[in-house]
């Protein structure tokens, strides 16, 4: 592994001082069939701040994001074969809790310091592994490589997750993504200080939460950890109370929270699809109906997106995101066997941008249900949809061939709440009969619509 820095820079720097790279990067590339990390981030032991920053103006811009943390941001010029990039730059730091939770910290950097102390701050054995950047020798004070070795999350010292609580659920995290297990005395520390994770921001357990979905092929082990431990109930009381809900009849295979992290291991690696997974059926236990043979959960996907909107909201999400989850999981029980009308309106309550992902999560909810079921009526319902869409029909008002200047114009009307409800009128009217979508057409209809209200 070689680190993408400019010779030039290389020379400058460790003709000074010690420059090593740290974090995800070094243990990435000693773990077995990982990609390599695109985040490379860089410590240099031996200069001082202020030094650090001339020399590397030299070399490049300077941001100093993290002046009070030691941290410089700095954008590499493009030559000597090296492309431009933008890394992070810290001096050995140490940190000192000053209460419970993420931001509860006093940060001391100090460049006398040896890289052994800044390694001893951090979170897990396999990430307080660095790589001297001249030599290639690795500094490993906490034995990660044997950690990594062992397939094992370990913790550096016993009341890391006191100091940050955070660190718990990226344990789980780096479970899942790289199918490693907890060290027990690790996975006990965690069930212990489960209550704390609520002390952490909602942005920054949203940002695990999302590595968890994206980066592992399997979330369900993170998921499973997560309750097994405790953290799911602090974090997602909603899924929390999906757990040991059985699912009787003939179409499931596992009770309600099972399947729904099954279905999130079956869905691809989009966080919109892999979110309204998780989600999809957590309004299960509310809606279930024992009946003859099994149990009913009807109106469950309409409940499930405002119990999902809330939790969602609850940790921070964008709107534009959370909308998107919500009509997924509002929709997740669309039938195939519709008419081109019906497919039509579809495609409109959900978006054209969207349907797509509908169908995936309808995939992947078959596969977690865990009964083998097939998917080729999807397979046939996408090609439709994919044809009806090449076609070019009008599914919203912009896509009429008149606009509500025009209806103003032709009818002498004002703007206001009648304009928008002829063209809704005319609208759904097109949704059935596309080719009713002709600017005499829909004026007849709208002089209709007006006469009748009359």
């Amino acid at each position: 592994m070689v680190a993408p820095l400019t010779k030039s820079l290389i020379t400058a720097i460790t003709t000074q001082g010690q420059l090593y790279e740290v974090g995800g990067a070094v243990r990435d590339s000693l773990i077995p069939g990982q990609p390599a990390s695109k985040d490379i981030d860089f410590l240099v032991a031996g200069i001082p701040y202020q030094e650090l920053v001339s020399i590397l103006r030299r070399f490049g811009r300077v941001d100093l994001v993290g002046r009070s943390f030691g941290v410089i941001k700095f954008t590499q010029h493009a030559y000597e074969g090296v492309s431009s990039e933008t890394f992070d730059f810290v001096l050995p730091r140490k940190e000192y809790s000053t209460g419970t939770g993420h931001r509860d910290f006093e940060v001391e950097f100090d460049h006398q310091l040896k890289v052994e102390d800044d390694l001893g701050r951090r979170d897990f054995t396999i990430n307080a592994i660095a790589r001297n950047v001249a030599t290639g020798e690795i500094v490993d004070p906490f034995s990660g490589q044997q950690d990594i070795q062992a397939r094992l999350i370990r913790i550096t010292f016993p009341n890391s997750f006191v100091e940050d609580p955070l660190r718990m659920l990226r344990a789980v995290q780096f479970a899942a993504r790289f199918n490693f297990e907890i060290e027990p005395k690790t996975y006990a520390a965690i069930c212990e200080n489960a209550a704390l994770i609520k002390s952490v921001s909602p942005e920054r357990i949203a940002e695990e939460l999302n590595k968890l979905l994206i980066k592992a092929d399997k979330p369900s082990v993170g998921l499973i950890l997560m309750q097994q431990t405790g953290m799911l109930n602090q974090l997602i009381p909603e899924l929390e109370r999906t757990v040991g809900v059985d699912q009787p009849g003939p179409f499931h295979a596992y009770p309600v929270f099972e399947h729904s992290i099954f279905t999130v291991d079956a869905a691809p690696r989009s966080l919109t699809v892999r979110m309204a997974a998780l989600f999809h059926d957590v309004a299960k236990p509310q809606a279930k109906q024992e009946v003859e043979g099994g149990a009913t959960f009807y109106g469950h996907e309409d409940y499930g997106a405002r119990v999902a909107r809330k939790g969602l909201e609850r940790l921070r999400y964008a709107n534009d995101f959370i909308d998107q989850v919500v009509i997924l999981i509002d929709r997740h029980m669309f039938t195939t066997d519709v008419s081109d009308k019906g497919m039509r309106r579809l495609i409109r309550k959900v978006g054209q941008g969207l349907v797509f992902d509908l169908l995936d999560l309808r995939r992947a909810d078959v596969v977690g249900q865990g009964k083998g079921g097939k998917t080729d009526d999807v397979d046939e319902f996408e090609q439709r949809i994919r044809e009806e869409l090449e076609r070019k029909p009008p599914f919203g008002l912009a896509d009429l061939a008149l606009n509500g200047n025009d209806l103003m114009r032709e009818f002498g009307l004002q703007p206001g709440k009648e304009v928008g409800e002829i063209l809704n009128h005319l609208l759904e009217l097109v949704l059935d009969f596309p080719e009713k979508n002709n600017y005499d057409v829909l004026l007849e209809e709208a002089r209709v619509y007006l006469k009748a209200k009359a």
